[in-house]
């Protein structure tokens, strides 16, 4: 169960080590594997896919992909309630995402100049959608949904081979929702490499999209910084963060922990609450709601990376919060709307006693793929913006000459560019 930190207790230093996390680089043996398995699909292409899916996956399988015709037959196998709690989740993740889209209107920065963005799609986008311990047909629809309102041309997915060669029937019925008529049978840091480098079978892509597990976190970071191919995040394994006041049920924030924990083995769960005696309430809950989990074992392990802090007010609670920067916040108190603006780090925040991470992780409509490990602090979970470039413009005419160029000679005087200062002045002087 939880173990309880006493915030007045902790260092500086105390509480930076308790926010770090176990990130994929830190390991030696990982990037060893990784790298060898980047180098080997550069090399072999499609070959090389076919060898791994054998080795990890158990399976031998013909090809690399399955198209429309399977896809619809695995669908059917799909009941009905499934289909309209899938077609639910699609309806609300468009709704929420379709709101993004904005053009931008162009501003005049002095008389005569006008400057404006414009938004163009990512044209070629990988998305990786996970099949391990669970298959999670919601990634599919977190990633896909944006990646079609956005315009991306081409839509390349990716997902590890079940134990029949194929996909999940979930996967392939998300698939017919969504209008995709191929999905690669490849996973892990292999399917990574594919997207980035292409094979036979494989296009490339411009930026590869989707969660996965330590070595497809570092194969998405390797591929970064060794390819012109962009990521959407580095993220690491799952967390959630509570913070909880006496107006906290102790039965629903053990619902909540678990929640993460089921996860896998590496997800965090953390308690914040300036309520000691709620941390042996919720502890309780913990011992008799994971004896129902049909994945405790896994739960029970991530537990055991997890733990309480207790402060002493609900201001401690959310500098610990901010510190942290959890890629899933809840704030389970009464009075959550006075916390809203003080929230500085958090990938995406559920808010009051009735909204579990669960909703949002399936059907609310906000994005579930998030950054993790502290990258809250620095990044945003995936949006529509994510499968954009933003172009800016700019249009000068006479008159914008007159007002702008004194101001750019002086300043391509002052750094030594007379080339750039020639541009302006001639235009400055001639009769157009």
């Amino acid at each position: 169960m939880l173990r309880p930190y006493i915030y007045t207790q902790l260092s500086i230093s105390d509480i930076q080590l308790l926010c770090k996390r176990n990130n994929a680089n830190t390991d030696n043996d990982i990037y060893k594997t990784v790298v060898e398995i980047i180098k080997k699909v550069q090399q072999e292409g499609d070959n090389a896919l076919l060898k791994y899916a054998q080795l990890f996956d158990s399976i031998n399988l013909s090809k690399l992909f399955i198209e429309k015709e399977q896809l619809q037959e695995l669908a059917i196998s799909v009941n009905a309630a499934e289909r309209a709690a899938i077609t639910v989740a699609y309806q609300n993740i468009k709704k929420f995402h379709q709101t993004q889209l904005q053009q931008e209107t162009p501003t005049e920065t002095m008389l005569g100049v006008q400057c404006w963005r414009e938004n163009r799609a990512i044209e070629k986008v990988g998305l990786y959608i996970p099949g391990g311990t669970a298959v999670l047909p919601s990634t599919f629809l977190m990633l896909a949904i944006p990646a079609q309102l956005a315009g991306c041309k081409e839509i390349i997915v990716c997902s590890p081979p079940q134990k029949t060669g194929l996909v999940n029937a979930y996967i392939a019925f998300c698939a017919t929702l969504l209008g995709i008529d191929k999905i690669y049978l490849v996973g892990g840091a292999q399917a990574i490499a594919a997207m980035a480098f292409g094979t036979e079978s494989i296009p490339k892509v411009d930026k590869i999209f989707g969660p996965g597990n330590r070595y497809v976190t570092y194969a998405k970071q390797f591929v970064q910084a060794n390819s012109n191919t962009a990521i959407d995040m580095p993220a690491g394994p799952s967390e959630v963060l509570i913070i909880a006041d006496e107006t906290a049920n102790a039965k629903l924030v053990a619902a909540d922990l678990l929640a993460q924990a089921e996860h896998g083995l590496d997800s965090q769960c953390i308690l914040v609450s300036h309520v000691a005696s709620l941390l042996d309430q919720v502890n309780e809950e913990l011992k008799q709601q994971i004896e129902h989990l049909p994945r405790k074992l896994i739960a029970k392990q991530a537990l055991e990376n997890s733990y309480a802090v207790i402060t002493e007010n609900q201001q401690q609670s959310l500098a610990f919060s901010n510190e942290y920067a959890p890629e899933h916040l809840i704030v389970a108190m009464n009075q959550w709307q006075e916390m809203i603006p003080k929230i500085t780090n958090a990938g995406s925040v559920f808010l009051g006693h009735l909204t579990p991470e669960s909703a949002g992780d399936y059907a609310s409509g906000t994005n579930h793929t998030l950054p993790t490990s502290g990258y809250a602090k620095s990044y945003s979970g995936v949006s529509l913006d994510s499968f954009l470039k933003k172009i800016t413009f700019q249009h000068i005419n006479k008159q914008g000459v007159g007002s702008i160029a004194n101001t750019v000679e002086i300043l391509a005087s002052i750094e030594g560019l007379d080339a750039h200062k020639n541009a302006m002045s001639f235009r400055k002087n001639m009769d157009m």
